[in-house]
């Protein structure tokens, strides 16, 4: 007996309906993607800029033109003040980055896997949520001094917190099918730890991650024009004073590049790490 593979459902007017469903997707999706569309809004933002420089409409005592920008950043590149500003910025706010990454993921993990840590922590953390962490920069003066560490420690405080809210509230939102999918198979509680609650609580721990190195730098930019004598936040400060926008505006591009390439590398980290999501999506 001989089996023929029936042709494609029609629509009403011949059209096969997987072809029209495509189409639909298509249509109603958002489009294709454009290549490098991410770089057209600061290339319009930099054309306009330049355009009402040249003409004369934007007073240079306002805002610098481009090309005296450019000129600017060399020179402070080639008389050292760009880059030893740069290393002590970086410095700082890779230092409080690290420790207050450490300190709320392992806040976040002895909440989020114990009832006891949870009551014990939770509520603090949720507290200190509530107080912005530079509201606490008069306390931490009187406590630290104006030096390296009272800056590192309010990073790390801003960041710990960001981190946490993020991690344990993925450790905790693991949906109950899981849960009970790993009784039915009989996972003991480390094993249902290892192998459902961390790799389900990944997600939420980058969001935090990349949310915490986006705050590293704002925090950056407020504690270097506290009482500083380096940094990218000082010379901003400095040129504040002798009104030189072209350096504000070198300080401001090197920020954004910070937080735009530290932030770059959190998503390739999480795409690799979680390279698995695409295959069991696909």
């Amino acid at each position: 007996m001989t089996h023929t593979l029936a042709p494609p459902a029609r629509s009403t007017l011949g059209t096969p309906v997987v072809a029209t469903t495509a189409a639909r997707k298509r249509r109603l999706g958002p489009g294709r993607p454009i290549p490098y569309g991410r770089a057209l809004g600061p290339l319009l933002v930099i054309a306009v800029w330049s355009t009402a420089s040249a003409t004369g409409w934007l007073d240079p005592r306002i805002l610098s033109a481009p090309w005296t920008v450019v000129a600017t950043g060399v020179e402070l590149v080639d008389n050292g003040k760009l880059p030893d500003s740069v290393l002590t910025s970086l410095r700082r706010a890779g230092l409080g980055f690290l420790f207050g990454g450490v300190i709320g993921t392992a806040l976040a993990i002895a909440a989020g896997l114990s009832r006891v840590g949870e009551s014990l922590i939770d509520g603090t953390v949720q507290v200190k949520r509530a107080i912005p962490s530079l509201g606490l920069i008069p306390l931490l003066i009187l406590w630290l001094g104006i030096g390296e560490g009272f800056k590192v420690v309010v990073i790390a405080i801003g960041v710990a917190v960001t981190i946490y809210i993020q991690t344990h509230a993925s450790l905790t939102g693991i949906d109950n099918r899981y849960v009970e999918l790993a009784e039915v198979v009989g996972l003991n509680r480390w094993q249902f730890v290892r192998k459902v609650v961390f790799p389900g609580a990944l997600p939420g721990f980058f969001v935090g991650l990349r949310l915490g190195v986006t705050g590293s730098w704002l925090f950056l930019i407020v504690l270097e024009q506290i009482n500083a004598t380096s940094g990218i936040g000082y010379l901003m400060f400095q040129a504040q004073n002798y009104g030189q926008s072209d350096v504000i505006v070198v300080g401001l591009v090197v920020y954004g590049l910070f937080g735009f390439v530290s932030d770059a590398l959190l998503r390739l980290a999480e795409r690799r790490v979680l390279a698995w999501r695409r295959t069991m999506g696909g």
